[in-house]
């Protein structure tokens, strides 16, 4: 008990203590004022002039209306209401006195032949100036002088609202000043090689890379690395070979590369020797990194390194950094602040290795920590990204172009996993749909229905016996068969539909009759338009002399589950390269391989017909109506660019269609026939910029197909019935 009294009064005195004192302090505490001004800088602005980073700040101030541009959003210095019905982009008339330079004229023809493209300014969403902004360096020979004057005489101007301004380099020596175009851009989106992150206006301006004047104008080649072609451990971890300068902006990170150059694994080779003075301006160390410089290739050492260094230059961007994409070397970035291009939809942790140009002892020990299985991952990645996005002007263009759509209210958006993975966002149109399982390239392989579109040109007369009769005969019999539809494409009357096969009730058959295209004759591309009829992921198209049998159509069916993203069909045709004449062949020879499967008796997903209507290139759409042929071609050439990969071609049928009887019209007795088809071969090739088909000699045939054993153990028998 009496220990209880005396914790009881050491609680209460030390109670009344704490009170006493803690509060009298409380109570009396006066408040001192916060002088901000009192605070010292980090960095003195007075003598901001004297860092030489390539960046102004200036003092704090009030926002003036001036200044507006600085603070621009989508929602501020944009103009939705000009894209509510369409996307399309104006480029404004070429002035006679003002020649741009090769790269402008690479990217206003890209524009110019595109889907985007409308002459009429009052459809436009974006206009695009035709007078050349790419290059603002006052030293540079495509400098463009009084542009001040030249953009406020443009009629839609408008302060630069919804206009976008394309740009390489901006400031000049010695200096470099990131934000100096030399004109006043306004509300103008800056669509800009080496941005940093001071100064993009996040979700308005875009970051562009750097590319070279010789950059292709469309198509470009593929990466340098393939399936097959993946050592892990190359002959460098690390390598670099590039200029370096003595003084002056970028100058301390490649001075110092020369600390990581071991002659073994790691390669940091530099040279001072460039530019008109560079002998006056050379240090103690400029022979010997000229002498180290000149013992090794620059194409050797990017095929050949796991990691390529992209150190800034005189400006944040580098021509390395697409070099290393396409050769599949993965970047190391040394350039602090550099805003990586197309950022806000790239994830460029996927792809590239970030370095602090302060820390640069360190890099080494980053990569080599690095496990294969990421090295993997992100060399891969680089192939992606350089083929989907980066190897050529056109994709450049188009990358900017819908990024801006992306950004428009009450318009269908991309996610970040189409955006970074294959086949990418250029060809994934969310307008189709905004669920990834109605593309092919992520369709489930449980797809149970088909609808077959038999497109009917030549208008053959329906009997009991005519192949058209017999083939809607032989598709209503088939397990797989949702819905036939006929797309009647003759000057003829189609045939009424008591005339037709009885098919079971549960199986609609739909007559659709085409309009009128070119010169008023019917459109042949109508067999590959997006029918709202087509409820079904997989088509079957079919020509209405084709010859198949049930077992061909259900097996062929069953195979194109396999490969949901390609062309799966019977007659196959090839491309060929003929020196002689410098020209891309066509041939319908039986050889070891094929890259073209014709599709008057194939399988393809429905999205192919939506690209093929809304995303290829006008150009395209007129080559095959003026020729009335080459439509199938077209459709190749569309599936292989966007898969890189070839179509399937099933068991050994070679002739799919029925013979036209003596006297009558067929075009493929036409002996113009192949001359037309060679001729859209080497002009598909043009407006693509590249050659897309790929050859296979893969053929895929029935379990047991021809083995010698009972005919009971194979599920499709009358294949080997049919002959070639």
């Amino acid at each position: 008990m009496q220990a209880k009294r005396r914790y009881l009064l050491v609680f209460v005195v030390a109670f009344l203590t704490i009170w006493y004192f803690g509060g009298y302090h409380f109570r009396h505490k006066t408040t001192v004022p916060f002088d901000i001004d009192k605070l010292s800088n980090y960095v003195n602005l007075d003598n901001f002039n004297s860092i030489q980073t390539g960046y102004t700040i200036g003092r704090s101030r009030h926002i003036t209306q001036n200044d507006a541009k600085v603070l621009c959003r989508m929602e501020t210095c944009f103009d939705f209401s000009k894209c509510e019905k369409d996307f399309k982009v104006y480029v404004y008339p070429q002035e006679e006195s003002n020649t741009p330079s090769p790269s402008y004229s690479k990217l206003l023809n890209v524009l110019l032949e595109s889907r985007y493209y409308t002459s009429d300014p009052k459809e436009a969403c974006i206009f695009v100036l035709s007078v050349d902004t790419l290059d603002r360096d006052r030293l540079s020979n495509y400098y463009v002088r009084n542009m001040q004057s030249k953009i406020q005489r443009l009629p839609y101007w408008n302060d630069g609202l919804n206009h976008v301004i394309f740009n390489l380099y901006s400031g000049t020596w010695p200096n470099y000043t990131e934000n100096d175009l030399d004109f006043d851009y306004g509300k103008a989106i800056l669509a800009k090689a080496s941005m940093s992150e001071h100064h993009v206006r996040p979700g308005f301006d875009i970051s562009l890379p750097l590319f070279h004047k010789i950059h292709p104008e469309k198509g470009g080649e593929s990466g340098s690395n393939t399936a097959n072609n993946y050592p892990l451990e190359k002959t460098y971890l690390l390598a670099f070979k590039g200029k370096r300068y003595v003084h002056g902006i970028g100058s301390d990170t490649r001075n110092s590369l020369y600390h990581l150059h071991n002659r073994n694994d790691m390669i940091m080779v530099t040279t001072c020797k460039h530019g008109k003075s560079w002998k006056d301006m050379k240090d103690e160390r400029c022979d010997e990194d000229n002498r180290e410089y000149d013992r090794y290739d620059y194409e050797t050492l990017l095929q050949n390194s796991t990691f390529c260094l992209v150190p800034r230059g005189r400006r944040l961007g580098s021509f390395r950094f697409l070099e290393a994409l396409q050769a599949g070397c993965i970047p190391v970035l040394l350039s602090n602040g550099w805003s990586l291009p197309f950022s806000e939809v790239i994830d460029w942790n996927k792809a590239v290795i970030w370095a602090d140009e302060r820390l640069l002892l360190q890099v080494p020990h980053i990569i080599r920590t690095i496990p294969p299985s990421k090295i993997l991952q992100l060399r891969q990645q680089t192939q992606v990204l350089w083929d989907r996005y980066f190897s050529s002007i056109e994709k450049i263009v188009y990358t900017t172009l819908e990024i801006i759509r992306d950004k428009l209210p009450k318009k269908a958006k991309r996610d970040g996993t189409i955006w970074n993975s294959f086949p990418g966002a250029l060809v994934t149109l969310p307008t189709f749909s905004d669920s990834l399982q109605d593309f092919p390239f992520h369709v489930e392989s449980n797809k149970t229905k088909f609808t077959a579109v038999i497109y009917c040109q030549l208008g053959i007369s329906l009997s009991s016996t005519s192949t058209l009769y017999r083939l809607v005969t032989y598709i209503s019999r088939s397990l797989y068969v949702a819905k036939i539809l006929i797309v009647w494409s003759n000057d003829k009357r189609p045939p009424s539909r008591t005339r037709w096969p009885n098919i079971p009730i549960h199986i609609p058959l739909h007559i659709i009759q085409t309009g009128n295209g070119v010169d008023g004759k019917s459109s042949i591309s109508q067999r590959f338009y997006p029918h709202k009829e087509i409820k079904t992921d997989t088509v079957l198209s079919l020509d209405e002399d084709t010859i198949l049998t049930t077992e061909e159509i259900d097996f062929a069916f069953i195979v194109w589950k396999q490969f949901p993203d390609r062309i799966v069909g019977y007659p196959g045709r090839s491309h060929y390269w003929d020196d002689s004449k410098s020209t891309w062949g066509y041939t319908s020879k039986w050889t070891n391989d094929y890259s073209i499967v014709l599709t008057g008796a194939a399988f393809y997903h429905r999205y192919y017909n939506y690209l093929y209507t809304e995303w290829l290139s006008p150009l395209l759409h007129k080559t095959v109506e003026q020729s009335q042929n080459c439509e199938d071609i077209l459709m190749n050439f569309l599936v292989s660019h966007v898969t890189r990969r070839p179509p399937v071609k099933i068991t050994q049928r070679k002739q799919y269609k029925e013979q036209p009887s003596a006297g009558s019209w067929s075009p493929w007795n036409d002996p113009d026939h192949f001359i037309q088809r060679q001729t859209c071969l080497n002009t598909f090739a043009a407006v693509f910029g590249y050659m897309p088909l790929l050859r296979s000699n893969l053929r895929l045939d029935p379990v047991l197909f021809k083995d010698s054993v009972s005919n009971k153990r194979k599920k499709y028998r009358k294949i080997e019935l049919v002959g070639s």
